[in-house]
């Protein structure tokens, strides 16, 4: 009678983790995941920003067709009444439940997550996720601010815990309730860390002494991009502690041995939720479900970590825009289980760990819109129809094509027949490609330029990454009619991946792109 759906959703996790091939990071119970699961190398988000991104693939469509691109209209009254993912599995009898951050809060999910739309009942956030952004934090001087770089005394908080402690705890007790009233589930669980301020459990500082902790590959702001592109970390800087370091707008840069700070407690961060994965996956074994539970982990986006000088997400590189992708699917992505058999005992972060590596891995270049008809597929529902050019007046319907067919398939098969084909990313014979987008209210950094509200949007930076590069042009956008105009280009991007891993080397100027110009029109 159909696999439960058990869907995790990280806030601002770039792929820092062992399955990833990050050689820093302690990531046990992720990397055992990662090795029962297929893993996508190259998985990209519509948008770099929380609510954009999270509307954009729980509904299946792209930022232009959500209309959302800031913090402050809902989909259903701003563009169209579309059905979302969880929505779509209720109709088809399955128990939708949302635990901690799944849909961004406020106006975009209608001030109650979407239900109930989305979701069987009320959607539960941690009671101690008001305390996020208070003076929790002690410094050196004894008192309590409220700062980036957060290590706590978990007994010493309100309540004596912390928001993702009490999603895991609450997600663990419904799995018991589905498994004793035997009810087939769609379980989602939002994590907040490791988004900002990064406070968690101070003893996953041990993890990472200070000394082996480096800078960004390329920690300056390169020469040839584009004022347009950057973007000036304005929230980072709101806090106390980088407050107090008095860096000039916008270029910075931050002292190093504050970069590194950042650094080491994003990575205590990422371990600090690799433990309440694990304990949520060691959960799913104990009520038996393993074998009938397909798992979905990925972000909403990543993280910039002092590359090109910028902090923090709101740009259209990889650092912002790349996430973790993993599907572990009992019978496809590992032999079937057996019942009772244990498949996520869990991994202690803190006890030395043989590293595991993931159980198929893929390059190919995906997306998150796809989430949705891909989910339908492994549940054998029926995938929602691909969405028509303009589809504003249509309920069900995905824009992002299901990626099952790449579960399987061998890297070394070349993909032949380039033929009539002229919707890049439906179209599964030409190389895959990735849309993200990124608006700004003008061509230089200002206050505003990492979250410009719709109507001071002017500029709207299309982006599109392939397996060789990432094109990005910067047009003028009219938000009065949501219409982008591409013909009046501001600045443009070109990176090539295999010379410039990287990012930092813009031969937009010196190359002709009019084939990649074709493409981002199409």
């Amino acid at each position: 009678d159909g696999m439960n759906v058990l869907f995790i959703v990280v806030d601002d996790l770039r792929p820092v983790l062992g399955c990833y091939g990050d050689k820093l990071v302690k990531s046990p119970n992720i990397d055992q995941l990662a090795s029962q699961s297929v893993v996508f190398s190259n998985a990209y988000a519509q948008q770099a920003v929380c609510a954009p991104s999270r509307v954009s693939f729980l509904t299946g469509r792209r930022p232009d067709t959500t209309r959302l691109y800031d913090f402050y209209s809902y989909w259903r009254v701003h563009a169209g009444n579309y059905s979302t993912m969880p929505q779509y599995f209720k109709e088809n009898g399955y128990v939708t439940l949302s635990v901690g951050k799944v849909f961004h809060p406020g106006v975009s999910s209608n001030y109650n997550d979407d239900y109930p739309y989305s979701w069987s009942i009320p959607p539960f956030h941690p009671s101690t996720e008001k305390y996020e952004n208070d003076k929790t934090c002690r410094g050196k001087d004894g008192k309590l601010y409220a700062n980036l770089v957060c290590p706590v005394d978990v007994t010493e908080m309100p309540s004596g815990t912390l928001p993702d402690i009490q999603s895991t705890e609450e997600a663990i007790r419904l799995l018991n309730v589905m498994k004793a009233n035997k009810q087939k589930f769609f379980l989602a669980v939002g994590y907040h860390k490791p988004h900002i301020p990064l406070r968690y459990p101070q003893e996953f500082l041990k993890l990472y002494p200070l000394e082996n902790i480096t800078l960004a590959p390329d920690p300056w702001v390169p020469e040839k991009l584009p004022s347009v592109a950057y973007n000036p970390w304005t929230d980072i800087r709101q806090r106390d502690d980088v407050k107090a370091l008095n860096v000039s707008f916008p270029y910075g840069p931050l002292p190093d041995d504050f970069q590194r700070q950042i650094r080491q407690s994003y990575y205590a961060a990422v371990s600090y939720l690799d433990m309440q994965v694990g304990l949520l996956l060691n959960a799913l074994d104990d009520v038996g479900l393993s074998n009938r539970t397909i798992v979905v982990f990925t972000a909403d986006h990543g993280w910039s970590l002092g590359e090109h000088g910028e902090w923090a997400k709101y740009s259209n590189f990889d650092v912002a825009t790349r996430v973790p992708l993993m599907f572990y699917v009992p019978g496809m992505t590992t032999s079937s289980v057996r019942q009772g058999e244990r498949v996520f005992p869990y991994l202690d972060p803190f006890s030395p760990i043989l590293g595991l590596v993931p159980q198929g891995r893929s390059k190919k270049v995906v997306e998150l819109v796809s989430l949705f008809s891909t989910l339908a597929e492994l549940a054998g529902l029926q995938v929602p129809p691909a969405c028509p050019e303009t589809s504003f007046h249509v309920a069900l319907c995905a824009e992002g094509a299901s990626i099952v067919r790449y579960f399987n398939a061998s890297e070394e098969k070349v993909e032949e027949e380039k033929n009539g084909c002229d919707d890049t990313y439906r179209c599964f014979n030409e190389e895959p490609v990735a849309f993200s987008q990124y608006p700004r209210p003008g061509d230089t950094p200002q206050w505003n330029s990492d979250k410009p509200k719709l109507k001071d949007i002017r500029i709207m930076g299309y982006s599109m990454r392939t397996i060789d590069y990432r094109y990005t042009v910067w047009v003028r956008f009219y938000p009065n009619n949501f219409s982008a105009d591409f013909e009046d280009v501001h600045a443009g991007e070109l990176y090539m991946v295999e010379t410039d891993p990287n990012q930092d080397y813009n031969i937009y100027n010196n190359t002709s792109h009019g084939g990649f110009f074709k493409t981002i029109l199409g």
